[in-house]
């Protein structure tokens, strides 16, 4: 089973999990090798970063940028790319650990 699948897992069954994240696309927010948090939410809001899918693929740590009642949520990236519309969303990134330093997002 790949992290994506088992992070899925634990945050539809138990509401949280870890996943390690690399790339530099959420940069100066994240750092690449980050060890993200993420926790199951009721709702989710423009900031939020986002363990999600869009057009078939997991994207593990981007942010909302806009909502839409019909489109659901806009995904992109912290440089202003955007991976596109989704209402597939799996948890919220609520705390990263990169190199004994913890950040709550």
């Amino acid at each position: 089973m790949n992290k994506y699948l088992r992070l899925k897992e634990e945050l539809e069954t138990v509401g949280n999990g870890k996943m390690k994240c690399f790339g530099n696309s959420m940069l100066p927010i994240l750092k690449s090798g980050s060890l993200l948090t993420f926790a199951r939410q009721a709702d989710y809001s423009i900031g939020d970063i986002v363990f999600c899918k869009v057009k078939g693929r997991y994207i593990d740590a981007h942010k909302i940028v806009k909502t839409d009642p019909d489109k659901g949520y806009l995904i992109a990236n912290n440089h202003g790319f955007e991976n596109g519309w989704t209402h597939t969303i799996f948890g919220k990134a609520i705390q990263a650990d990169y190199l004994n330093t913890t950040k709550s997002l």
